[in-house]
Formats: structure tokens, C-alpha cells, sequence
């Protein structure tokens, strides 16, 4: 297994203000004999349809294109704020603890007509450490605010980075243009 990976750095910026939430660490990972390309959120922005996640490293950054709800949950869990009562996702964190899961990983896998695939892996140890892994087919959304609030790394199969448009510049251009990092993840 080959891993590449580059300090993690983090800006800031949120949905409710003119301004994104950015993470950035890099890395190629061979899994089970397929390529996959650490990844990570890089940005959430508010759309008339949604959100714009903003997915990738320093090499690259594409758009997947998710619903308000899940684009602000995202935009939670990056900035780690804490809910009055808990949300779909974390009531699926909880019922994962209360069995002794945990997302271990999420792969988005494969680009269909315009469409996302994801998987997410999970890992499983009972009271006895008997262990197991899991894996799910889920919405590429869904797996993203999972992986962002349990702090589980988020990969993209060869096959889909080479398929997808590079829209790093796109992020650039929306941070020259005024976008402020949110000053409460600057380190």
C-alpha cells in the first residue's frame, strides 16, 4: 500500500455568509488493487438548488452537487457546531456507536450519466472484539457528512478523478474574489 500525504491545513468559511469551509490534505492510496485518491471537503456553498460541495486536494477539486439539508449538516460537522437535538445523521452516528460502528472510510466509486456513487465502509467491534466490516452503497452526500463528522477519510476510485473537470480554479477565483476565511478554523 502506497500513501502520499501533505499537511493538513484548514480555512474557513460558512453557508450562512458570504464565505466556505476548507480542508486540505493529499494522497494516493492502492485498494485491493484500485487506485483511489484521498480527498477532501474543500468547500460548501449555498445554490438555488442546494449546495456545492467542493471535493478534492491540491491537485485537483471537483463539484458534487448535494440538498440544502445535507450541505448545511456538512457544513456542521466541519465546523464541529453543536445541534439542539439531533439530526438524521447523527442519530445514525448514534445508533452506529450504540452497535459498536464506526465509518472507517467512504469511497466515492463510480460517475454514471451525471450521477455519484458512493460507498461507505464501517467497522464493527463487539464487546466480545470480534470484529467486522460492512460495506454499504449510499448517497455520495449522505457518505460525505458521515465520513466529515466522524473524522473518517473520504477517497474518489481513479476512474471517477480521471472522469471529473478540475474546478480548482473556480475555488481560487471565489476565494480572490473576497471570500474570507472564517476566522474561528484559522490556525
Amino acid at each position: 500500500m502506497q500513501a502520499r500525504f501533505n499537511k493538513i491545513f484548514a480555512l474557513g468559511i460558512g453557508l450562512k455568509s458570504a464565505s466556505l469551509v476548507f480542508h486540505v490534505r493529499t494522497g494516493t492510496v492502492d485498494v485491493m488493487n484500485k487506485t483511489v485518491i484521498e480527498v477532501q471537503v474543500r468547500a460548501v456553498l449555498p445554490t438555488s438548488g442546494g449546495c456545492a460541495v467542493f471535493i478534492g486536494n491540491n491537485d485537483k477539486v471537483f463539484i458534487i452537487y448535494v440538498d440544502q439539508t445535507v450541505g448545511s449538516a456538512i457544513t456542521m460537522f466541519m465546523r464541529q457546531i453543536t445541534k439542539e437535538r439531533p439530526l438524521t445523521h447523527d442519530l445514525m452516528a448514534h445508533l452506529m456507536t450504540a452497535l459498536g460502528a464506526k465509518v472507517d472510510r467512504v469511497i466515492i466509486n463510480d460517475l454514471k450519466n451525471a450521477t455519484y456513487y458512493a460507498r461507505v465502509i464501517i467497522r464493527v467491534e463487539n464487546e466480545l472484539q470480534q470484529k467486522k466490516i460492512i460495506e454499504l452503497d449510499g448517497r455520495p452526500s449522505d457518505c460525505i457528512a458521515m465520513a466529515t463528522q466522524q473524522k473518517a477519510p473520504i477517497y474518489v476510485s481513479q476512474e471517477v478523478w480521471d472522469e471529473v473537470d478540475d474546478m480548482s480554479d473556480v475555488l481560487r477565483k471565489m476565494e480572490e474574489e473576497g471570500l474570507k476565511p472564517d476566522p474561528e478554523t484559522e490556525e
